[in-house]
C-alpha cells in the first residue's frame, strides 16, 4: 500500500455518467476529479465560504461539492444502484405532487420541472427532456419580452383567464362548488 503525504489530492473514479458505458474496465480507471484530503478542522474552516465571497462563488463551490459527493457514491456499485433508486423515488414523488397541483393555483408545473431536474441527476432521458423544456421556455420568454406592452398585457390576461378557468372547473368537478353560480346568485340578490 502506498501512503500519500497529507494534503495531496486523491483521485476519484467511477464507471461513467450514463448507463451506456461500453467497457466498465476502461471507464473504471478514468480519473474524474481530484479532491484534497481534509486532515484537520483548520482545513474545513479555511475552505468555508466567507460573508464577503460573492454568491456565485458559493454556488459554484456548492455544485462542485455536490458533484464530488455524487461521484464518490457512484464509485461504489452498491452506491450507484442506491443513488439511482433514491433519485427515481424522490423524483417520482415530486412529479406526482406537481401533477396533483397542476389544476390548482400554485407551483404545480414548477414542481413537475423540479422533479424532472431530480431525475436528470441519474437518467439521460430526463436530462434531454429538461434541456428541451428549458430551451422552449427560454424561447417563449424571449419572444414575449420582445413584444410591445399592449401585447404583453394581453398575454398576461390570457394567462390569467386560463388559470381562472382551470380553478373554476377544478372546484366545480372536484368539489361540487359552482363558483360562477354562487357569484351570479349573490350579484342578482344584492
Amino acid at each position: 500500500m502506498v501512503t500519500k503525504p497529507p494534503g495531496t489530492p486523491r483521485t476519484i473514479t467511477h464507471r461513467g455518467d450514463d448507463d451506456d458505458v461500453a467497457s466498465p474496465l476502461v471507464a473504471r480507471n478514468t480519473p474524474l476529479r481530484s479532491v484534497p484530503d481534509i486532515t484537520s478542522d483548520a482545513d474545513l474552516v479555511a475552505d468555508a465560504p466567507t460573508a464577503a465571497e460573492p454568491i456565485i462563488g458559493r454556488t459554484t463551490r456548492w455544485r462542485g461539492r455536490a458533484r464530488a459527493t455524487i461521484t464518490t457514491i457512484r464509485a461504489n456499485p452498491t452506491g450507484r444502484i442506491a443513488l439511482k433508486v433514491g433519485v427515481a423515488i424522490v423524483g417520482a414523488l415530486v412529479v406526482l405532487v406537481g401533477i396533483a397541483l397542476i389544476p390548482l393555483p400554485g407551483p404545480g408545473w414548477a414542481l413537475v420541472i423540479l422533479g424532472l431536474a431530480i431525475w436528470a441527476i441519474e437518467f439521460a432521458w430526463a436530462r434531454h427532456l429538461l434541456s428541451f423544456t428549458r430551451t422552449h421556455v427560454q424561447r417563449w420568454t424571449r419572444w414575449a419580452s420582445s413584444r410591445s406592452w399592449p401585447v404583453r398585457i394581453l398575454l398576461g390576461l390570457a394567462g390569467l383567464l386560463f388559470v381562472s378557468a382551470v380553478v373554476v372547473l377544478s372546484l366545480r368537478y372536484s368539489f361540487g362548488v359552482d363558483l360562477i353560480g354562487m357569484v351570479w346568485k349573490y350579484v342578482t340578490t344584492h
